[in-house]
């Protein structure tokens, strides 16, 4: 079965720019990412997203999930769980396109986080 692959466009805007700040999320109450290096996702009229480098997230409280979607922009995502100091595990708080389409390229090695899982907060650069 073929799905379709869509490129953004004046119809459907994507744009992949720096934060330029810091971004520090917390899952719990626990610092699980921490990022200078994040890059801010603007969908169409969807809420911006921060998009951080898996290398500045804390892998040890990950937590692989067999959950997948299609999105036709930017393609396959898989999700992690994340077990927090408490020992909870919060589902599904993390997705991430390990091989995203062409166009989408900027965001690969990266994680974003559900907004109202976990707590993003976004330091402006000094």
């Amino acid at each position: 079965m073929s799905r379709a692959v869509l490129l953004p466009s004046d119809e459907h805007p994507i744009t992949v720019e720096p934060t330029g700040g810091r971004v520090v999320v917390r899952v719990g109450g626990k610092v699980v990412a921490d990022s200078r290096n994040a890059l801010t996702l603007q969908e169409s009229t969807y809420p911006a997203v921060q998009y951080i480098p898996m290398a500045d997230v804390d892998q040890s409280v990950l937590r692989p999930t067999e959950t997948s979607t299609y999105c036709p922009f930017k393609g396959d995502a898989s999700y992690y769980s994340v077990e927090t100091s408490d020992g909870q595990t919060v589902d599904d708080v993390i997705w991430t396109y390990e091989k995203p389409h062409p166009a989408m390229a900027e965001i690969a090695g990266h994680v974003a986080f559900y907004a109202d899982r976990a707590d993003i907060t976004i330091e402006p650069a000094a």
